[in-house]
């Protein structure tokens, strides 16, 4: 399973712990329905938290990417340079 399905199914599982929780206290209706609220922007803000780490760590890998790719074309460059040179 991908880690992105992993972390779906995390929070999924808690989001519905939580408001099955919070369905069974014995809360009047109108607490009940700002405890979901609650939950519900707590939920969405975890998982903001977590979508943007994400793309943090999709921005590092990319660059890194980048940079390697550029230093294999340097280092492919010097050596067709220097292999042109010997042959001149």
């Amino acid at each position: 399973m991908s880690s992105g399905k992993l972390l779906s199914a995390v929070l999924l599982g808690a989001a519905a712990g939580a408001v099955l929780g919070i369905l069974f206290a014995p809360d009047k209706g109108t607490e009940t329905r700002k405890k979901i609220a609650q939950k519900g922007t707590d939920l969405k803000d975890k998982i903001k938290s977590k979508m943007s780490g994400l793309v943090d760590d999709i921005a590092n890998h990319y660059e890194d990417a980048k940079d390697e790719a550029i230093k294999m074309a340097d280092s492919g460059r010097d050596k067709a340079n220097s292999v042109k040179s010997a042959l001149s």
